[in-house]
C-alpha cells in the first residue's frame, strides 16, 4: 500500500464514520426532550457519556497501543451500534434517566477506542510508505469530505426526525454495521507492529502507557500546553453544540420545527468544509501554526459569546456558524502540531490522553452549563461558556513563546488536493 492509498483508505473510513455519527446529531437532545428527560437530564446524560470517556480513555489506549489501530476501530463500530440501538430501547420503553445514562456508558465506551486510533494509523502508515508534505494537507482535505457527508446526514437524520425521532438512530445502527464491514476488509496496520496482551498482562499495559502518556505528554511542556487548551475547550464544546437544538428553536418560535436544527447542524458542516479549505490556504500565508491557533481561538470566544447576548434566531445562528468555521480551522492545525512533537510508539496513547482532557472538560462543562441552563436559561450558558473558552488564548501565547520547531510551517506552497477514489456506495466529536 502506498501514501495516496493509506489516504484514501483513512478518508473512506473517517467519511463513514461521521456520517454514521452525523445522523443524529441534529436531533439528539429533542430526542431526549421527547423521551421525557428535562435539559438538565439531558446534559446530566451528556455529561456520562463523557466521563465514561474519561474512565475508559487509557484502558482502550491499551487496545489500541498493543493488539493495534484496526482492532480498536473495529471495537468502536461494534460498540456504538449496540448503544445506539440501546438508546431507542430505553426510549420505547420509557426507561428514564438511569438507562440514558448506562448507555451513555456503553457509547463513551465505543468513543474511546476510537479516539486517537485512526489518527495514529494514519501517521504510522503515512510515515511508513515516505509520504511527503504535512499532515495539515491530509486532516483539512479529509475534513472537507467528512464535513460534506456530515451536511448530508445532519440534513437526513433531521428530515427523518420529522417523521420519528427514533429513525436516525436505526440508520446509524445500519451506518456503523457497513463501516464496520468496509474496516475489517481494507484497514490494515501498516507501520506499527500489534503485540500480544493478555487479559492479565492489561493492568500492567494501563500502567505502563499511563507512565508513557504522563512522560510523553503531560511532562512535556508544548504537549501539556496544548492539553490544557483542549481541556478549556472542551468546557464549552459538546455543551454548546447540543444546546443549540432547543435554543434555536425558542428564539425561531417554533419548537416542533425539528428540521430547522438538521438545516443548522448541516450549515455548520459546510463551514467545517470551509474552514478546511482555508486551512490549506493560511499555511502558505503564515509562518507560525500558533498564530492561526489565536486567531482561531479568539474569534470562537467572541463568536459564543455573541450567541448568549443575541435574542434573534436571525443573529444567533450567524455567530454560532462563525464559531463553528473557527474551531474548523484550529483543529486540523492543532492535529497537526500534535502529532510531530509525541513519539510513534505512543502517539495513540497521548491522542487518547489529550481526548480524555477534552472529556474531562465536557463532563464539568455540561453538568455545569445544563444547571445554569435550567435554572438561568441556555443563552446564560453561552455567555459563561464562551467566557470560559478565553482561558485558551494566554496558553497559546505560551506555547508560541516557546518556539518549538514544530510551531514552523515548511509547507511554502499551496498543497496539492488529495482527491479520494470512489469507495463502496460511496469521518471527528468525540459526540455521542
Amino acid at each position: 500500500m502506498n501514501s495516496k492509498q493509506v489516504i484514501r483508505t483513512y478518508v473512506a473510513i473517517a467519511s463513514l464514520y461521521t456520517l454514521s455519527a452525523s445522523v443524529i446529531w441534529g436531533v439528539n437532545t429533542l430526542f431526549l426532550l421527547d423521551a421525557g428527560l428535562d435539559i438538565f437530564g439531558v446534559f446530566l446524560a451528556n455529561a456520562v457519556f463523557t466521563a465514561a470517556m474519561v474512565i475508559f480513555e487509557v484502558p482502550t489506549g491499551v487496545v489500541a497501543d498493543t493488539r493495534g489501530r484496526r482492532i480498536s476501530f473495529l471495537l468502536s463500530t461494534i460498540v456504538l451500534c449496540l448503544g445506539t440501538l440501546g438508546y431507542v430501547g430505553v426510549s420505547l420503553v420509557g426507561g428514564g434517566l438511569f438507562w440514558f445514562c448506562v448507555m451513555s456508558v456503553i457509547l463513551g465506551i465505543g468513543f474511546t477506542f476510537y479516539s486517537g486510533a485512526v489518527e495514529a494509523w494514519l501517521v504510522d502508515a503515512l510515515k511508513a510508505t515516505q509520504f511527503e508534505g504535512e499532515f495539515e494537507q491530509v486532516f483539512a482535505r479529509a475534513g472537507m469530505i467528512t464535513s460534506g457527508l456530515m451536511l448530508i446526514g445532519t440534513v437526513g437524520g433531521g428530515v427523518l426526525g420529522s417523521i420519528d425521532l427514533a429513525i436516525p438512530y436505526v440508520v446509524r445502527a445500519f451506518l456503523l454495521a457497513v463501516v464496520t464491514g468496509w474496516a475489517y476488509l481494507y484497514m490494515h496496520d501498516i507501520g506499527y507492529t500489534p503485540r500480544a496482551m493478555t487479559f492479565a498482562a492489561i493492568p500492567r499495559e494501563m500502567r505502563k502507557l499511563a507512565r508513557e502518556s504522563f512522560a510523553y505528554g503531560w511532562q512535556k511542556q508544548p504537549v501539556r500546553l496544548i492539553m490544557l487548551v483542549t481541556f478549556v475547550q472542551g468546557l464549552y464544546g459538546i455543551w454548546g453544540f447540543y444546546a443549540t437544538q432547543p435554543y434555536f428553536l425558542d428564539l425561531l418560535g417554533q419548537p416542533d420545527a425539528i428540521w430547522v436544527s438538521g438545516v443548522v447542524t448541516a450549515l455548520a458542516s459546510f463551514l467545517g468544509i470551509v474552514g478546511n479549505w482555508l486551512v490549506a490556504r493560511f499555511l502558505t500565508r503564515f509562518r507560525h501554526r500558533t498564530t492561526i491557533l489565536i486567531a482561531a481561538s479568539a474569534l470562537l470566544t467572541a463568536a459564543t459569546i455573541g450567541v448568549g447576548l443575541a435574542n434573534s434566531f436571525w443573529l444567533a445562528v450567524p455567530l454560532f456558524l462563525l464559531g463553528t468555521l473557527a474551531t474548523s480551522i484550529f483543529l486540523p492545525v492543532k492535529q497537526s502540531y500534535l502529532h510531530q512533537i509525541i513519539p510513534s510508539a505512543q502517539r495513540a496513547t497521548v491522542l487518547s490522553f489529550d481526548s480524555m482532557l477534552s472529556s474531562a472538560g465536557g463532563v464539568v462543562g455540561q453538568t455545569g452549563l445544563g444547571y445554569l441552563s435550567r435554572e438561568q436559561g441556555i443563552a446564560s450558558g453561552f455567555i459563561v461558556g464562551g467566557a470560559a473558552t478565553v482561558l485558551a488564548i494566554p496558553i497559546l501565547l505560551r506555547l508560541r513563546g516557546l518556539s518549538e520547531p514544530a510551531d514552523t510551517i515548511k509547507f511554502a506552497q499551496e498543497p496539492p488536493p488529495v482527491v479520494p477514489e470512489p469507495v463502496l456506495a460511496e469521518d471527528g466529536s468525540t459526540i455521542i
